[in-house]
């Protein structure tokens, strides 16, 4: 069955050739793609700057700006960005050498319109974006079957509850906790599983495009709508909405929003009519919306309207006891990624891992595991592994984690370690931790840290 996330995708197609962009337009708008078009390379690059691009369809040989040219600056502005070359006959050792610097694939001219649609399919449903969460692997749901913790088996319990319903969800939890796998799992749990899981970054989609992304918008409605544009929302008809990163929206989106969840109904950018949408809406913050409200930055109605039921996902360091299985699943996660064996997890660092207070949570646990795997020697991953991985070399027990130290102490002292070994630059820091850039500079103000007196300090 045809993925509809991917056969609803924003194509951009370059060529010089009007006739060539004609006939490409026609073909795949009426396969359902949403078009963009440019003469050149140049042109590309801008509405690439302006738009959500899903992939794009070059000639090979154009003036001015090469294909290959254009693939570079493009993978620039959208890294992974799939690129398909078109090319005449004479060119196609050129095209092999695209698809060696890192295109998906070519189509040498003239080309099958019915061949072109296939490939576009094919890479779309391929994207990680679009990928069918019917029959994905991730790691939660062995976490759930084995999950040790009563913290984690009450909210798995509660996720089976909530799933079978079409309530609004509010998931609520650190960076890094794992609040996107916990909406991808009510998903695969409810009776919508075979429609679309359509996610929408609202912390890192710029104010200025949210809107067009999430309501979509017809043509001419602003500078570069060339064509008409299905929003997010629309997208996810019939199947479920994940809002990461609420806590971020303006409050202009806020009101649009609170329209849209009271009566189901969106209207694109520049459009007369409505449509009505039947979609199910979860969202996720690591924000404390309850002072966001007293502070005036968002609406107590949407707050409302949105935690139907509020699921709460622990930190890893409040669920130690799954420490073990979630180490387990990434390294087989990892093995079977990179078509490698699974490295052994001895005792000792097990022990390790327990010992450690994961500010970064479970993206920070994965991470260092992955690093860990990559830097470890004899198919074994030790404690000094996880050292070279950007973790410290002395863990605290959790005999002497109670007894000389607190947990906030600990926590401090990784923060500090970071900055000094990223000279006090908290992006690099936040990296390093697995954690977000929002959550280092929350954690730095609260632990009171001078991160410019550590800069210089590896």
């Amino acid at each position: 069955m045809t993925n509809p996330v991917a056969e609803n995708s924003s194509i951009l197609i370059v060529d010089d050739d009007p006739n060539v962009l004609q006939v490409l337009e026609a073909r795949l708008q009426s396969s359902g793609f949403n078009i963009y078009k440019a003469e050149n390379g140049q042109e590309a690059l801008r509405i690439l700057k302006d738009s959500k691009i899903d992939l794009m369809i070059s000639d090979m040989k154009m003036p001015g700006m090469s294909g290959m040219e254009v693939m570079t600056k493009a993978r620039a502005l959208h890294p992974g960005l799939p690129i398909i070359f078109l090319t005449a006959y004479g060119s196609i050792p050129d095209a092999v050498k695209a698809v060696k610097a890192g295109a998906v694939d070519y189509l040498a001219k003239p080309f099958d319109g019915r061949e072109l649609v296939f490939k576009l399919r094919k890479v779309l449903e391929e994207n990680p974006r679009f990928a069918p969460v019917v029959n994905d692997d991730d790691a939660m749901l062995a976490d759930m079957e084995n999950a040790a913790s009563p913290k984690m088996k009450e909210l798995y319990g509660l996720v089976r509850k909530v799933a079978q319903s079409d309530v609004n969800v509010l998931i609520l939890g650190e960076s890094g906790v794992g609040k996107e796998r916990i909406a991808r799992l009510l998903h695969r749990l409810s009776p919508r599983v075979k429609q679309p899981f359509v996610v929408v970054d609202c912390g890192s989609t710029p104010a200025g495009l949210l809107e067009s992304e999430l309501f979509g918008h017809v043509r001419g409605a602003f500078t570069h709508a060339v064509n008409d544009k299905r929003g997010l929302i629309d997208t996810a008809d019939k199947g479920t909405l994940f809002l990461d990163e609420i806590g971020n929206i303006s409050m202009e989106m806020q009101v649009r929003l609170l329209r849209f969840l009271e009566d189901r109904k969106i209207r694109r950018i520049g459009d007369l009519k409505e449509n009505s949408v039947d979609c199910r809406v979860l969202a996720a913050t690591n924000s404390d919306l309850v002072e966001e409200i007293k502070n005036g930055r968002f609406r107590e109605d949407l707050y409302y309207r949105l935690r139907v039921v509020t699921l709460s996902v622990p930190r890893l360091r409040d669920r130690k006891e799954d420490i073990p299985v979630l180490a387990q699943l990434f390294v087989q996660s990892y093995a079977r990624q990179n078509g490698t064996r699974p490295v052994k997890l001895p005792q000792e660092t097990i022990e390790y891992l327990r010992a450690y207070p994961w500010p970064g949570n479970v993206r920070e646990l994965k991470n260092a595991i992955e690093a860990g795997i990559v830097l470890c020697h004899g198919n074994l991953l030790r404690p000094e592994d996880m050292h070279l991985s950007g973790l410290p070399a002395m863990a605290l027990t959790e005999e002497n984690a109670s007894d000389s130290f607190s947990l906030e102490d600990t926590e401090r002292g990784a923060i500090i370690r970071a900055l000094k070994q990223t000279s006090g630059v908290q992006k690099e820091a936040a990296k390093l931790l697995g954690i977000s850039r929002r959550a280092i500079h929350y954690k730095i103000k609260k632990y009171e840290i001078d991160s410019a007196a550590l800069r210089g300090k590896n």
